[in-house]
C-alpha cells in the first residue's frame, strides 16, 4: 500500500513500503520533512514529471569506512597529490554538476531544480554537506548528502576527471562517519567495498 501525504509532518513505519522501496507519495521538501524522513530511513526519489516519492528499501546499500577497499591506482593518484580536497566550499556547484551527470539507463536526471533548492538549504541549516575534489582551480568530482548523526546518507556523486569521484569518496570515509549510506547498489561502490544490510539493521545504525 503506498500512503499518500497530506500538510501532517508524519510518515508511515518504514516496514509497510512496497517491494520496490515505495513507501509515500505527496507532501514536500521542507527542511523538517527530510530532516524526519532521513531520520527514519526515507528519501525522496522521483522526476519533474511525477509527484514527490518516498523510498525506503527493504535493503540499504552501504558502506562501512573501515571497510573501504582502495586500489593500488587509486593509492598512487592520492600519493601524487593530483587533486585538493575542500568541505563545504561548493555545495551548490556540486549538486549542479551531480544533476547534469549523465547515468547510464537514466532519461533526465532526478535532482530536480526543486530537489536542488531543499538541499541547498538543508546546507544552509547545516544538515547536509559537500565534499569537492579541484584540479587546476576548476571542479574535478565531488559528492553532497545528508548528515543524521553519525551517518551520511549519499545523494550523489560526479567526476568530470578520472577518479576524482573516487578520491571524494576516500575523503569522505576519513571524515569520522560510522557509515555512509549509498542508497542504491551500483558496481562502482560494490567495487570500493560497499554492500546490502536489512533496513532493520540501518534503523539501528541511525538510532544508535
Amino acid at each position: 500500500m503506498i500512503f499518500r501525504l497530506d500538510e501532517r509532518l508524519l510518515f508511515p513505519d518504514p516496514v509497510l513500503a512496497e517491494a520496490d522501496g515505495l513507501l509515500a507519495i505527496g507532501g514536500d521538501l521542507s527542511v523538517e520533512r527530510l530532516l524526519l524522513a532521513y531520520h527514519n530511513s526515507i528519501f525522496p526519489w522521483y522526476s519533474d514529471d511525477t509527484p514527490i516519492l518516498w523510498y525506503s528499501p527493504h535493503e540499504r546499500f552501504v558502506l562501512f569506512p573501515g571497510e573501504l577497499k582502495v586500489t593500488k591506482s587509486l593509492r598512487q593518484v592520492l600519493r601524487l597529490n593530483k587533486f585538493t580536497v575542500t568541505i563545504d566550499h561548493a555545495f551548490a556547484g556540486v549538486i549542479d554538476a551531480c544533476s547534469l551527470a549523465p547515468r547510464p539507463g537514466q532519461d533526465g536526471t532526478w535532482i530536480t531544480g526543486e530537489m536542488k533548492a531543499a538541499y541547498i538549504e538543508l546546507h544552509q541549516k547545516g544538515n547536509a554537506h559537500s565534499v569537492e575534489v579541484w584540479q587546476n582551480g576548476e571542479l574535478a568530482g565531488g559528492l553532497y548528502g545528508v548528515q543524521v548523526e553519525t551517518v551520511f546518507c549519499g545523494e550523489s556523486m560526479f567526476s568530470n576527471v578520472s577518479n576524482a569521484s573516487k578520491v571524494a569518496l576516500v575523503h569522505l570515509c576519513g571524515m569520522g562517519f560510522s557509515l555512509v549510506d549509498c542508497q542504491v547498489y551500483t558496481g562502482h561502490l560494490a567495487s570500493m567495498g560497499a554492500r546490502m544490510i536489512s533496513r532493520e539493521e540501518y534503523i539501528g545504525i541511525l538510532r544508535g
